[in-house]
């Protein structure tokens, strides 16, 4: 839960807000049709099939939601640019498929494996614990950064060795640079001043090592690999001695490739080389407790997409998260400098990571597209969609939506003011809002009775169009509250107008963060370094 109502039961606005619930009907329908339509001959003949296959059912109204969104993604798509696209097992199988025919085959470059949570008790299979993230590329030629992981203490303990300086190196030395027997090529000649000929061998160095180090010796002759080997110092030339010594000190951060599966293993810290930290606790599932977590269902961990982003992208690179949710990888990207875009279909969403950004970014610039500006764009959501218009103009006096489409779901309440009227106590003024052309006073009077039954502090009462005289009395009759912060009206009438220019209603100081769980903020780099 985001936020909860005073007595402590969740609000219904953000439940209808981020419940994925996919059913077949007229917008499936239009999917579907959208796709066959897109030119991509392989989806549709593939979505086709799936439809008959499977019926007009949830499942096929959620592929059909998927497979118009993936053309457009796939169209939009840089050359270099890469998809990962994060489901669950019930799916996963489905949208392979329809990766594939988008993106083709060849483009699927991994099936990554991630342990969503500790533990899932099932009584008649093995406990779910994992999802499913693919990764996909437009081309060939994408950007990759090649992340590694570090090697575990007993790997490093077993195959390096401790030097006096502190530092695990190899323990690789004399013939380990050649192989038995002459050669009368270049791998027979001298290199560096040393002679494998004359000691009846040849320079030949083992696919091994070139593993160990990570460097190519693709298109390379024997003394240019030598050459790389010197150049990068992993090979030692001693006075004195008959043969060079291959030589690696384990540097910082430096390890074996990021495997694609990704599962933090809780109480295994002290078991990583150069780290306090267990496996894989970078991309540790978010706990009930952590402080990362601000109540959204299926929110990621930050440092999940920070190892995507960082892996497939580059400083100030452009980063899409068109199901933005409550703005994880948003964050990230922002952590990482890149830029980036985030959609998502309900103003309560962006409303949140609104202020996620500015709670973890202070002072943060961005813009937000498609939420009213001005009076008509107001007037025309309202239109479309009362809901949304609610939850929206909630929003403007930094309330928190609380309404919802189920009848009955609000009790005349679209939302709440949390604040410390006597500068202790929290309490929750009621928000009401009215989107519809006629106003009377007995909505006021309404929202009176409502106040008096929860024992509200005060009410607000936002409206699209102008009160009329007789509510604007019916208001002031309800007279004002004295706070440590000055009066106050119990009952204000804000219109959406007015609010858009700035003009607020007259209420008391609001606690921090007003009500939503606020997200902690990153430390500068500066800071972090410090």
């Amino acid at each position: 839960m985001l936020f909860k109502a005073p007595s402590g039961e969740g609000s219904q606005a953000q439940i209808e807000a981020f419940e994925d619930t996919w059913h077949w009907n007229e917008h499936a329908e239009l999917a579907f049709d959208e796709t066959i339509k897109s030119g991509n001959t392989d989806a549709a003949e593939l979505l086709i099939a799936m439809r008959k296959a499977l019926g007009d059912n949830d499942m096929m109204a959620y592929l059909a939601m998927m497979a118009v969104r993936l053309i457009e993604l796939h169209r939009v798509l840089k050359a270099s640019g890469s998809l990962y696209l994060h489901c669950d097992p019930l799916a996963s199988h489905y949208l392979k498929i329809l990766l594939d025919s988008i993106f083709g085959p060849t483009h699927f470059q991994s099936e990554i494996i991630w342990r969503r949570t500790g533990a899932h008790n099932k009584a008649t299979r093995w406990a779910p614990i994992h999802d499913v993230i693919f990764f996909y590329t437009k081309g060939a030629d994408y950007v990759w950064n090649n992340p590694k992981r570090p090697y575990m203490r007993g790997h490093v303990k077993e195959h390096f060795v401790l030097g006096k300086d502190g530092k695990y190196r190899t323990a690789y030395y004399g013939n380990v640079l050649t192989g038995s027997g002459i050669r009368h090529g270049e791998s027979g000649q001298p290199w560096k001043g040393i002679d494998p000929t004359a000691k009846g061998r040849h320079w030949a160095i083992p696919g091994k090592l070139w593993d160990d180090c990570g460097l190519s010796d693709a298109g390379l002759s024997q003394h240019e690999k030598l050459d790389l080997l010197y150049k990068h110092g992993l090979i030692k030339i001693e006075s004195g001695a008959a043969w060079p010594m291959y030589e690696r000190v384990i540097q910082k951060g430096e390890g074996p490739a990021t495997p694609d599966i990704w599962a933090f293993q809780p109480y295994t810290e002290g078991t990583v080389h150069d780290s306090d930290l267990g496996i894989d606790a970078d991309v540790r599932w978010l706990s009930p407790r952590d402080a990362e977590r601000l109540g959204y269902p299926t929110q990621k961990p930050v440092s999940l997409l920070e190892r995507i982003i960082s892996a497939s992208s580059n400083n100030g690179d452009l980063v899409l998260d068109p199901f933005c949710g409550c703005g994880t990888t948003v964050h990230a990207a922002q952590k990482l400098n890149r830029r980036w875009a985030g959609i998502d279909i309900t103003h309560l969403a962006i409303g949140l990571v609104e202020r996620r950004l500015k709670d973890v970014f202070p002072g943060i610039q961005f813009e937000v597209h498609g939420t009213p500006k001005d009076f008509s764009g107001a007037e025309d959501l309202a239109k479309r969609d009362k809901y949304q218009f609610q939850w929206w103009a909630v929003t403007l006096i930094n309330a928190v939506p609380y309404g919802g489409k189920k009848k009955g779901a609000d009790s005349g309440i679209d939302g709440y003011y949390y604040c410390k009227p006597d500068g202790k106590k929290t309490e929750a003024g009621i928000v009401s809002v009215k989107g519809g052309e006629t106003l009377h006073r007995d909505m006021v009077s309404d929202l009176r009775g409502v106040m008096e039954r929860e024992k509200a502090p005060f009410a607000v009462f936002i409206a699209l169009r102008n009160p009329t005289g007789p509510m604007i009395k019916e208001a002031a009759a309800a007279g004002f509250i004295e706070t440590p912060f000055g009066k106050f009206p119990r009952m204000q009438i804000a219109t959406v107008a007015d609010l858009l220019d700035g003009k607020l209603p007259k209420l008391p100081p609001q606690e921090r963060g007003g009500g939503y769980k606020q997200a902690a903020r990153e430390e500068k780099e500066q800071d972090r370094l410090l």
